[in-house]
């Protein structure tokens, strides 16, 4: 008999255009293969999107969402209604919601983290971070069952948090691919970036995408433009640098060699047609989603090495490269180096980042 599962979606994520969102998107899509699902969100997504799974408007949209004490009569009635077994959020931070519910219903809770978020604004500078840290603590002592999106952010809950290690699991962000791209796919790919951003065949193509109202992205396209851009030119290079993702300031770059496409409807023949993905992030925490999508799409890829927190290199035929944070020398000479590797992602990588594989993982364990 499938686990009964409500979950708590606070933020907009329908439809799914970037990494966060489809981690939600594709977690609950698979997921509910596996669990009777409903999802509790916000009013202004597009629930007709869901699929596999019941999704309903419920939150306001406003920021005082997040400590609406009336809620727990609604999600409470839905617990009843659905006789939920389990009840499940995204993040922490309705974690006193979800306690309350836990206590009141007798149900299951499991706490869904993509990142320490405590440790991603304190990498930003935010001052609040310690607050945040301990609530993020307590939510997560609470838990009958805690999902991390990597083996480190388990540790560190393990360690710090001073959780249980049976109730710890990892369930990474994934991919909704099995194996690589056709070959024929990927030079088709190739073929429609060429003639779409008028890029020459001597040219080489460089690949960065990102939400750029997110900061470190941001930081990590200067470091494009005003570090790795003119070391390639110095050694002769001929490139091109596309960057794809939603609120890119006009303007923001001036390198000729650096195109600006904004946000594109699908991603897919970026990763398939670029020669490698270039990850210049160092900040933020949690797992770069845009890495591990383009290493199953099969494109080669150079990270920092904080950037590929959560990828393990083994799992990927060699075709992740990894350069020091802040050695721009030896990520640009990675980046010209991984333009000639010709192998695939090997079968290891989808064996751990499938969401079919891993949404079933978790399923299992909160039913064993």
């Amino acid at each position: 008999m499938k686990p009964v599962v409500v979950s708590i979606v606070p933020y907009k994520f329908l439809p799914a255009k970037i990494g966060g969102q489809k981690g939600i998107a594709f977690f609950n899509e698979y997921f509910s293969r596996y669990v009777e699902l409903t999802c509790l969100t916000i009013k202004d997504n597009a629930n007709e999107l869901a699929k596999g799974y019941d999704a309903v408007n419920l939150f306001s949209t406003s920021a005082v969402r997040y400590i609406n004490i009336f809620y727990f009569f609604s999600v409470r009635k839905i617990i009843n209604q659905k006789k939920a077994s389990h009840l499940l959020i995204e993040h922490p931070y309705f974690g006193w919601l979800a306690i309350m519910i836990k206590f009141f219903t007798g149900v299951k809770l499991v706490v869904h983290s993509h990142n320490i978020e405590a440790l991603r604004f304190k990498t930003l500078g935010k001052w609040w971070w310690p607050v945040l840290w301990n609530y993020e603590k307590w939510t997560h002592r609470y838990a009958d069952y805690n999902f991390f999106i990597h083996e480190a952010d388990r540790q560190y809950a393990l360690e710090k948090f001073k959780l249980n290690p049976d109730k710890c699991l990892v369930v990474t962000y994934g991919i909704d691919i099995k194996e690589p791209p056709a070959r024929e796919i990927k030079l088709q790919s190739v073929e429609l970036l060429r003639q779409k951003h008028h890029i020459s065949t001597e040219q080489k193509i460089f690949l960065f995408t990102g939400s750029f109202n997110y900061g470190p992205n941001v930081d990590a396209l200067k470091i494009i433009e005003q570090e790795l851009c003119p070391t390639w030119n110095k050694q002769g290079l001929q490139f091109k640098v596309l960057v794809c993702g939603p609120w890119l300031e006009e303007g923001i770059v001036q390198h000729p060699d650096i195109i600006i496409t904004g946000f594109v409807d699908s991603i897919e023949p970026y990763f398939q047609g670029a020669d490698v993905f270039i990850n210049p992030v160092m900040d933020g925490g949690g797992i770069k989603t845009k890495l591990v999508e383009a290493l199953g799409y099969n494109c080669n890829a150079v990270s920092t090495v904080s950037g590929a927190t959560g990828i393990n290199p083994g799992l990927c035929n060699h075709k992740l490269f990894l350069a020091a944070d802040g050695d721009w020398e030896n990520f640009a000479e990675k980046a010209i180096e991984a333009c000639g590797l010709q192998t695939n992602t090997g079968p290891e990588f989808y064996q751990h980042f499938y969401w079919g594989y891993s949404t079933k993982k978790a399923a299992d364990f909160i039913q064993e």
